[in-house]
């Protein structure tokens, strides 16, 4: 038996620790196999947006820093979250949602929705104010769901494919939301105008806390389990130059300076590579 080229040694090893970082390998957990039999046809925008894993991860990190500025959204994770001890694990756990609702067998989708769903059912309390809160509201998971959609894309648009036609952006709305209809999210938008009119609608609802900053440090400064010491920095500040302007100072972060340069050019480097690994 021949044995693999250097290439092939070094592609594999590359695949090999990105699904480390996306699957629970300890527990048995493999990657989501595309079904033909999907929500969403091979080829479609948002299978194009979500199989890119550099610029999901960029995405990820700005959409959770977003999220935390809305407080019923941050009063849930605060009461009913253990990601002080487990952010990776947390990270990961969306991230395969998104993965089988976008590429997984129908079925299989349907069910991690419904699993997600009851598990919302339980998330609830007060906020500091003494004002009640669920994970049930529907513009709680419009916020949530539009802050999710808005930076995934800026971050494909920004270090994959900036000549993505609006149409297909477009589209890409209109496919996500399919899945947060399932969640109960309400409104939800169906082009990027919607989607970034609605985001300003919640400008308003948005506040800085010192729970948020908090949980921004985490976010940020937490390194997965295996995550080599600088790709962590790396997706933050990239996450962090993609936020909106108003956002950084309510998280007690600044526009990166000096270090954005090598850090696109790194990202950028990263993806290649990973989508020169996977054979993308």
């Amino acid at each position: 038996m021949s044995r693999p080229s250097p290439s092939e040694f070094l592609r594999s090893r590359l695949v090999g620790r990105v699904r480390a970082v996306f699957n629970d390998v300890e527990k048995g957990q493999q990657p989501v196999p595309p079904s033909d039999d999907a929500f969403f046809v091979k080829d479609s925008p948002i299978r194009l947006v979500h199989a890119d894993a550099v610029s999901m991860m960029v995405g990820g990190i700005r959409s959770l820093l977003l999220q935390m500025l809305h407080p019923p959204a941050l009063q849930g994770v605060l009461d009913h979250s253990n990601f002080r001890e487990d952010m990776h694990g947390r990270l990961r756990r969306t991230a395969r949602f998104i993965a089988i609702t976008t590429f997984g067998h129908r079925d299989e989708a349907d069910k991690i929705i419904g699993r997600v769903n009851r598990i919302h059912a339980q998330v609830g309390g007060k906020l500091p104010g003494g004002t009640a809160y669920s994970a049930q509201d529907p513009r709680t998971l419009a916020w949530v769901h539009v802050a999710e959609a808005l930076s995934f894309l800026e971050a494909y648009l920004h270090y994959v494919n900036p000549a993505m036609p609006s149409a297909d952006q477009d589209e890409y709305f209109r496919q996500f939301a399919v899945i947060a209809r399932k969640l109960g999210a309400d409104p939800v938008p169906e082009t990027k105008a919607d989607a970034e009119a609605l985001f300003n609608e919640f400008r308003d609802q948005l506040k800085s806390s010192a729970e948020a900053r908090a949980v921004a440090d985490l976010v940020l400064n937490q390194r997965p389990k295996g995550t080599p010491p600088g790709v962590q920095t790396i997706l933050g500040t990239a996450a962090v130059d993609l936020l909106p302007s108003f956002a950084r100072p309510m998280l007690g972060l600044k526009q990166p300076g000096l270090s954005l340069l090598p850090t696109k050019i790194a990202t950028h480097t990263v993806g290649r590579t990973l989508r020169w690994a996977f054979k993308q």
